[in-house]
């Protein structure tokens, strides 16, 4: 029996469910000192003193230390470098020292003998600064004579990618559409804020380090390489983490601050940040604004596609460089046949906190730009969505499709499936649950309801190679170790499935650990979804090794050919023969040093290490259709319905597939009507608090629907696996805005993410129209056609209706009059709280740090 693609139950659940969870903050170390962080109050300013000496004086304290304390020229490097760029002249000092960029921009740090000590004696830092005027907007910062936050300038990167004649495609075309949106800066904010303990070792001068993840070999590397001593005399222990999206477990200033005040002081030391520090500190994501323009026949067939963007990526370039810009471009064609392509990106630096990945990084900001101006396209040619979806996409037979670009350092080669069939089915499967008639009750009833739909094109299993070892214990007990790490995501009961499916055990047989340092020193991490890919391969090659010994070992036991042998429930057995059979312990004995079965020269022990290598992405793909209504007094955007849609290639465990999704969608529709970060003239931070940063809650999140499809195996690994962890989130914004410009009946885009109540009540103001008209039905997402032939077939886990494919949308919306493309009012709160996505305008006060 196969466990892979069985809902095994979690193998972390039992111990996380009973509070048993290995997570940073619950270490401790015998006479742990703790630190905190002495940041900076402005935004842009020339530093003139840090004056640490009543901190030093300060109950408790043990050492006060700035810039001037640590070792000269410490940067954090990129770990990303991409086109040549190594950015060092734009990276990020461990501590400033003689300007500060952004508000919480570390400047001192200060260790005492517990927390309450630390944070009260920081408050005593005596910091002078003199304050320069701070450059908060792209493209202000981009403009000749704009004040430079470096002496290079603010533009750290004009980047174009490209294909074709665009110039002469649009010459050419029959129509031209343009339009514009841009995407509200917010990030990931996971259950668990960062924590780290750093414990030296006075015998061997080495650190045991608790809490870094995500790329724990890297982190590792890079410390040793900033306190020069030997990358082995660093271990980097395996932990659970509350949630990772991007943005935990890069590497931070306090990454090398607890190490080096740890090897200083000769005692271990502890951080935690408190909620306030992680809205300032760790990676901020998204902003980005499109000017994004299509060329097409008189059919509808994009003929080119453009986009213009500018990028604000804060204050500094961290460990990944350009790469939600670089990813920007090079997705932006998508799924769909675009025979010429022009993406211009410029990345420019602000006075905000830097820029990093953030779950689909690029592929959300870029997705909601193409989608949102393929309906305005749809509208203005007269063609319904869906059905210029349709008529664009590649089709099965197009693919592989070689684009003449590359991203990530590797070639795009959009490797197998079937785009159209997986648009049918999602739309026979929102027809099935209803998804049109609760749009026309709601009309009918007067409401504005709307209809949203978006495709998009996901890239995963990112290189380059990922390591793993596989070990049979003599109590028949299945090791692994792997590189991943574990975020939440469920990697260790993947993990199992793998490697109990090659060695025919039971997934309670196999113990997985993922990101020690110690146990596998030559891991890549979790990211970009790649686990399953890159770590899960890698699993299989080695697990696939050890059974092959196995096997040999077991043939000269029983005294019969390798061929003649099978392997059951842990048993290898002659086949035929079950009473000529050898347990998997037993093998493992075997292959003890002493053992007589061992020719002369053989390894001894049960083991593989295997290294699986990546030379092309594998590219997932899926489509998300929205219900939402929108109360145009108030600008109330409520999302009442949601599908997706999305092609896995091969699901090792449906269950966490259906979750990953899941989760996605909840924090999409987050980043599309609540979450951003704002700032005010002077560069300080209006949401530093969860008061301010205003996160989904169970009540914001409608029922999920997912249709997960498995009939597009990836051609590039054995498993046939692709990435499922970004899948719920690439197309979120672009439904949601889609949803709502259907809704309010909008000629153009919606104008900027996230649609907050003040902007979605200016897109339905007085000059906005009475919205769609309510006698007619959504375009997007209509009922299939009865004669079409069914042509996409969703595997047994997905919940489907008929996959037929629909016919030709012919019920396009009018072009309501609406307000201006930009759309937007002010920044600020919305009105009365009335409902699942509005909040209260609140007025904002100063809140003093509260104690851990």
């Amino acid at each position: 029996m196969t466990v892979t693609g069985t809902r095994v139950p979690r193998k972390e659940d039992p111990r996380l469910l009973r509070g048993r969870g290995a997570f940073a903050d619950g270490f401790h170390a015998r006479g742990e000192l703790w630190a905190r962080i002495v940041r900076s109050p402005v935004a842009h300013g020339r530093v003139r003193a840090v004056d640490l000496s009543k901190v030093r004086r300060a109950a408790g304290v043990v050492a006060a230390v700035s810039a001037h304390d640590l070792p000269p020229g410490l940067a954090i490097p990129v770990r990303l470098v991409l086109r040549g760029l190594t950015l060092t002249d734009y990276l990020q000092p461990v501590l400033a020292a003689g300007v500060v960029r952004y508000v919480g921009e570390p400047l001192a740090v200060v260790v005492a003998e517990d927390g309450y000590a630390a944070e009260d004696a920081a408050e005593l830092a005596d910091l002078d600064i003199e304050p320069l005027p701070p450059v908060l907007d792209a493209a202000a910062a981009a403009a000749p004579g704009a004040t430079p936050l470096f002496p290079e300038g603010n533009v750290v990167a004009d980047l174009s990618m490209g294909y074709g004649d665009p110039d002469a495609a649009f010459g050419r075309a029959a129509r031209v559409v343009e339009t514009e949106i841009e995407i509200g800066r917010h990030t990931g904010v996971p259950l668990e804020p960062r924590a780290l303990l750093a414990e030296p070792d006075s015998r061997t001068g080495g650190l045991s380090i608790t809490g870094m993840t995500k790329v724990p070999v890297f982190n590792r590397d890079v410390l040793a390489g900033l306190l020069g001593i030997d990358e082995t005399l660093i271990h980097v222990r395996a932990i659970d983490a509350g949630g990772g999206f991007g943005v935990r477990g890069e590497f931070y200033p306090e990454d090398y601050l607890i190490p080096w005040l740890a090897q200083a002081l000769g005692r271990p030391v502890k951080w935690a940040e408190d909620r306030a520090e992680h809205l300032v500190a760790v990676n901020h994501s998204r902003q980005q604004v499109h000017r994004i323009s299509a060329a097409f026949d008189s059919s509808g067939h994009i003929l080119a596609l453009a986009d213009d963007i500018l990028h604000d990526n804060g204050a500094y370039c961290r460990t990944h460089g350009i790469t939600v810009p670089e990813l920007t471009v090079a997705m932006l064609p998508g799924p769909y046949r675009v025979p010429a392509f022009r993406g211009r990106i410029r990345v420019v630096l602000t006075n905000k906190t830097p820029c990093g990945t953030y779950r689909a990084p690029g592929r959300f900001e870029g997705t909601t730009a193409r989608e949102q101006l393929l309906d305005v396209a749809a509208d203005q040619l007269g063609i319904g969505r869906a059905e210029l979806r349709r008529r664009n996409l590649l089709g099965p037979g197009e693919l592989p499709c070689r684009r003449p670009m590359s991203t990530l350092g590797t070639d795009m080669v959009l490797d197998a499936g079937d785009y159209p069939a997986l648009l049918a089915a999602a739309e026979a499967e929102a027809a099935r649950l209803g998804y049109h008639a609760d749009v026309d009750r709601g009309r009918a009833a007067g409401r504005r309801c709307g209809l949203g739909l978006a495709m998009f094109l996901e890239k995963s299993g990112l290189g380059p190679q990922d390591t793993a070892d596989v070990m049979v214990s003599k109590t028949g007990t299945v090791h692994v170790y792997s590189g991943g790490t574990s975020l939440g995501q469920g990697i260790e009961t993947v993990l199992a499935q793998i490697a109990a499916d090659a060695l025919g055990v039971g997934t309670d047989t196999v113990q997985v650990v993922n990101g020690d340092t110690a146990l596998q020193p030559f891991g890549s991490g979790s990211w970009a979804s790649r686990s399953t890919v890159v770590a899960g391969n890698a699993v299989h090659s080695a697990a696939t090794a050890v059974a092959g010994r196995a096997k040999q070992l077991a043939a000269r036991m029983l005294e019969a050919a390798e061929e003649d042998l099978i392997t059951v429930e842990g048993t290898i057995a002659v086949r035929g023969d079950p009473l000529s059979a050898v347990s998997l312990a037993q093998v493992a004995r075997a292959a003890a040093p002493a053992s007589g079965y061992l020719r002369p020269g053989e390894p001894a022990g049960l083991a593989a290490r295997r290294r699986f290598d990546v030379s092309h992405m594998t590219y997932p793909y899926g489509v998300h259709i929205a219900v939402a209504e929108v109360d145009p007094g108030t600008g109330e955007v409520r999302v009442l319905r949601y599908l997706v849609a999305y092609e896995v290639g091969r699901a090792v465990n449906p269950a966490l597939v259906e979750g990953q999704l899941r989760g996605g969608v909840a924090q999409g529709i987050g980043g599309s009507v609540l979450e951003e970060f704002s700032y005010d003239e002077t560069g300080q931070p209006q949401a530093v608090t969860f008061m301010d940063y205003q996160m989904p809650t169970a009540a914001e999140i409608p029922p999920i629907d997912l249709l997960v499809a498995q009939q597009a195996p990836a051609p590039g690994n054995p498993l046939g696996v692709r990435g499922a962890g970004e899948g719920g989130i690439s197309a979120a914004g672009a439904a949601v805005a889609s949803a709502v410009r259907d809704a309010l009946g909008l000629a153009g885009s919606v104008g900027r993410l996230p649609l907050t109540p003040a902007r979605v009540a200016a897109l339905a103001g007085p000059n906005a129209g009475a919205g769609p008209d309510p006698k007619a039905r959504p375009d997007a997402g209509t009922r299939p056609d009865p004669e079409a032939a069914p042509d996409a077939r969703p595997g047994p886990d997905a919940r489907t209706g008929p996959d037929a494919r629909t016919g030709p949308d012919a019920e396009a919306w009018p072009d309501a009059e609406a307000g201006p493309d930009a759309g937007a009012g002010p920044d600020a709160g919305a009105g009365p709280d009335a409902g699942a996505t509005r909040w209260p305008a609140r007025v904002r006060h100063d809140v003093p740090r509260g104690r851990r």
